[in-house]
């Protein structure tokens, strides 16, 4: 595998290729029958660590890489901003070489900063995975969500998807857009004219600005608005926005899926009914989320190798 025998990082869906992301999936699935298992571990990573360094809050993310870790018997370690020494003013750099010191096999990295999983990784020598940075990318939701759409519908190659929202200020967007459009999706980006950046198109998408032509959609990917990342205003009003862009059951078709990536701000781009209807694969990305996660972090740190034959083997009973 190109991107893992090369790379050692997953920083961005530009990392990796249309096969690396079918062995993914690939992989993916044979995790999920680990966690459909009594006892849901193999020992595929026992005595590598794992290191969760997380700048920003998470709920989603955090437990689907910790689940992932621990299911694959690594030893895993998470830090959090808050109660670090980051609090006392250490810089990222200083952080992540004193971690480093522990000698570990993997750091998962979220940042409010576009480009820190790239500067860490410049800083030591454990694998980084990009588990979301600034505006920038968040590889592996795009990876759980081209995943949770191909459990559903089987192929992707021709899909219509439409992301609706706040494309502006979301890192989730920005991945899905490559990683869809590199399995053969057709994605359109909807939004207000303040929400969708400039230049969107050249990532191989189409723009609208009103939800007129969404009928024509076989997938409705809904985006929250990001208030913690905007400075200044970008709507009249969360009210206002709502009565234009809010997915709810006269949008949503009765043979169209939904998606979105967490957390739902229920009344503004979701309605509640939709976010509870059998259309909604929501909690299905949650799911998705902890074995593709396992399959990225076995990837990088023991694919190819013996752990390749034996990724999904249990452990030993004792007698």
């Amino acid at each position: 595998m190109a991107w893992a025998a090369e790379g050692r990082h997953l920083l961005s869906i530009d990392d990796l290729g249309r096969e690396d992301i079918q062995r993914l999936l690939t992989r993916a699935e044979s995790f999920a029958e680990v966690s459909g298992r009594e006892i849901k571990k193999v020992p595929t990573l026992r005595g590598r660590t794992v290191i969760n360094l997380f700048y920003e809050s998470s709920t989603r993310t955090s437990a689907s890489f910790e689940l992932a870790a621990k299911r694959l018997s690594a030893d895993l370690l998470n830090i959090k901003s808050v109660g670090s020494s980051v609090d006392k003013g250490e810089s990222l750099k200083d952080t992540v070489q004193t971690l480093s010191a522990y000698d570990p096999a993997a750091i998962v990295i979220r940042s409010p900063n576009a480009g820190a999983a790239q500067m860490v990784s410049r800083w030591t020598t454990a694998s980084v995975i990009n588990a979301g940075d600034g505006k920038h990318e968040h590889p592996t939701q795009a990876l759980t969500d081209l995943y949770t759409l191909r459990r559903r519908v089987g192929s992707l190659e021709g899909l219509k998807l439409w992301i609706v929202g706040d494309v502006l200020h979301s890192r989730v967007a920005r991945s899905g857009i490559l990683a869809f459009v590199r399995m053969g999706c057709e994605v359109t980006v909807c939004g207000p004219p303040t929400l969708i950046p400039r230049g969107i198109e050249a990532l191989g998408c189409a723009v609208r600005h009103t939800l007129d032509e969404l009928a024509d959609a076989d997938v409705v990917y809904s985006l929250r608005m990001q208030l913690e990342r905007m400075q200044g205003t970008y709507v009249p009003s969360l009210r206002e926005y709502a009565a234009l862009y809010q997915i709810d059951s006269r949008r949503l078709t009765p043979t169209q899926l939904l998606m979105h990536p967490g957390p739902v701000n229920r009344g503004v781009e979701l309605d509640a009914r939709v976010i509870d209807s059998p259309q909604a694969l929501i909690v299905d990305q949650v799911e998705s989320g902890v074995v593709v996660r396992m399959a990225v972090l076995f990837e990088l740190l023991a694919g190819g190798g013996r752990g390749a034959r034996n990724a999904t083997e249990q452990e030993p009973q004792p007698a």
